[in-house]
């Protein structure tokens, strides 16, 4: 492994990380030598890795992401790398969403985010210290879905959130990326990927260029390599990892 690409001696905290692509990226952390603090919704679950610490707070709470940023840096005084990765849809057709869906879409969503990256922030340019933030967006940052206006606009938001924070954050040694996954097996698509709809599965992977939904692991390596030293000179981008799927107009029959 080149040492560009190493994290040892580094120690980060993966929001969302309970599961899906937040649980892949935490395990890539670790596997590139980064001690690492987990976040959920809930109480750490029984099987959970063991290498990993775990804070459970749920972030649409407006005091929540400082709060859980605070007991990171409790565990990992550390702590130099921060991935955002919590998040949700919370969509239901465009003229039956309610106030509330929205306001819990942009809560967890962008708010959080925001309000993660900033203490996050506060607590390494107070010890004068450098670090790197990736946010997950979404392949819907770019494109529109139906039936998932707040979800889009949440994920379109953390998009130009991620080149806000870079502009805001340079001058204090803090790289700001970001990934955008496209369809991914998780618990958010498991009704897809487990075969209630095969149909849909074959429509999509027709469209995806390299012919298959993704796995978490997939979203792993960018991340990864954005936290490292390999990706020094990159700040304010965002990588969509989506097998393609944004690239081709029309796909195949």
């Amino acid at each position: 492994m080149m040492k560009a690409f190493s994290l040892e001696g580094r120690a980060a905290l993966v929001t969302g990380s309970s599961q899906g692509i937040g649980l892949a990226l935490a395990k890539g952390l670790h596997e590139s030598g980064a001690r690492v603090v987990c976040h959920g919704l809930t109480e750490r679950p029984v099987d959970f890795p063991a290498w990993a610490a775990y804070v459970p707070f749920d972030l649409s709470a407006p005091s929540a992401p400082a709060s859980l940023v605070e007991a990171a840096f409790a565990l990992e005084p550390g702590l130099d790398t921060l991935i955002c990765n919590a998040g949700s849809f919370f969509d239901v057709a465009f003229l039956e969403m309610t106030r509330e869906r929205w306001d819990k879409t942009v809560n967890l969503n962008m708010a959080s985010v925001f309000f993660a990256t900033q203490a996050f922030a506060k607590r390494l340019v107070a010890e004068k210290r450098g670090g790197c933030i990736v946010i997950t967006s979404s392949t819907n940052g770019f494109q529109a879905e139906a039936d998932s206006a707040a979800y889009d606009a949440s994920k379109g938001a953390l998009v130009m959130l991620t080149k806000s924070l870079a502009v805001s954050l340079a001058d204090h040694g803090i790289r700001v990326n970001g990934v955008a996954p496209g369809l991914i097996k998780t618990p958010l698509t498991a009704g897809l990927h487990h075969g209630s709809d095969p149909g849909m599965v074959e429509h999509y992977e027709k469209k995806i260029l390299l012919q298959r939904l993704g796995d978490p692991e997939d979203v792993a390596g960018a991340a990864v390599f954005l936290c490292s030293g390999a990706a020094s000179y990159i700040t304010g981008e965002t990588i969509i990892i989506d097998g393609g799927l944004t690239t081709g107009q029309i796909g195949r029959r």
